[in-house]
């Protein structure tokens, strides 16, 4: 097509559109350009600007380390050529509203977190240097594409002295993949059961870890505006995980919620896995933490709580927090199952 988006046309006047295929054995192959028949008949569109049922806040990834490394494997052209077609407005994707990790996550170079001196409930030893050299450069160069870019963070684990496993992961590696990732068969965590130490000491160091590491990224000059207290807390993952039941999650942002309406940022439950509103309601509906709670995020088989979710409670912002992982093969399948998930998210609510 031209590039002011018309259809071209053929020397006889007939409207023609000019089109590339994308295959996963082939890329951006040039197809002959297609005649157009003109519509015949009528159809309706109704719309009912009265009638919102929508705001879409934006559309982000999540920023994490490995995909650091992978863009500075590039020349500084190629890299500022990706970032301009993923951030820049009226460019590419537009992104603006992103995810990343508070710690390690499963794209980390390796396991972290800010503070791992044992006991350290006055958090002396809070440092986010290892973020300095990948998430700060990270969000900089995207941001220096997208100025209306904006961040949610969560973290994948806890300190692990703050754990009742001391440990990152909360169970064994995935049979054939020929990884240890360190774990005893005594510290595999469970669905349903609070692998954090649900105890008044740790909740309350917990809540002021969130609030050091938003401050700390202020000081980077980058604003985090909302947080989750934990990504899939019901899956123990072979990589960094905690579960936690939602009684144990009431009582922990219970602690976080007043620190982080301290500093301005919002607190969204989640990341929800499973198919079950009522784990979100049992934290709304506690009189200590449900006050707190904006939003919820969801993601994976959690998007089988977003009707419900959104039926009783038409007033909590719900986001779909995660896309579902694909091979790698960018195929046609993998593009349809992601646009799939996406009308399942706005279509329930």
């Amino acid at each position: 097509m031209p590039h002011d988006g018309r259809p071209s046309l053929s020397p006889a006047g007939t409207p023609t559109v000019d089109w590339v295929v994308t295959t996963q054995d082939a890329a951006w192959q040039v197809q002959p350009p297609l005649a157009t028949t003109p519509f015949v008949g009528a159809f309706d569109v109704v719309i009912s600007p009265d009638a919102p049922r929508h705001t879409i806040d934006g559309f982000g990834g999540c920023f994490n380390e490995l995909g650091w490394d992978a863009l500075s494997m590039l020349t500084d052209g190629e890299r500022e050529a990706i970032l301009r077609d993923f951030f820049a407005p009226g460019v590419g994707l537009n992104l603006s509203l992103c995810r990343m990790p508070v710690g390690a996550n499963d794209f980390s170079r390796d396991w972290y977190s800010y503070d791992e001196t044992p006991g350290d409930l006055a958090l002396a030893d809070f440092s986010i240097a290892q973020d300095r050299a990948t998430l700060v450069p990270f969000i900089h160069a995207a941001a220096a594409h997208q100025p209306a870019l904006r961040l949610w963070a969560s973290p994948w684990s806890p300190p692990t002295w703050m754990k009742t496993n001391d440990h990152y992961a909360g169970a064994m590696p995935w049979p054939g993949s020929g990884v240890d990732n360190g774990l005893r068969t005594d510290q595999v965590g469970a669905e349903g059961t609070d692998m954090f130490r649900v105890e008044e000491p740790y909740l309350a160091a917990y809540a002021e870890y969130f609030a050091r590491f938003v401050e700390a990224y202020r000081a980077e000059g980058i604003a985090v505006e909302m947080v989750m207290p934990q990504n899939e807390f019901n899956s123990a993952q072979p990589f960094p995980s905690c579960t936690w039941t939602p009684a144990g999650l009431a009582r922990f942002v219970a602690h976080l919620g007043p620190r982080m309406d301290a500093l301005g940022v919002r607190v969204f439950l989640g990341t929800l896995e499973r198919p079950d509103a009522a784990m979100v309601e049992a934290v709304l509906d506690d009189p200590a933490a449900g006050r707190w709670v904006t939003g919820a995020g969801l993601q994976w088989a959690g998007k089988g709580a977003i009707a419900a979710l959104h039926h009783n409670r038409p007033d909590l912002t719900l986001f779909q927090t995660e896309q579902e992982c694909g091979d790698g093969k960018n195929s046609w399948r993998f593009a349809r199952h992601t646009w799939n998930l996406m009308r399942h998210f706005i279509g329930n609510g």
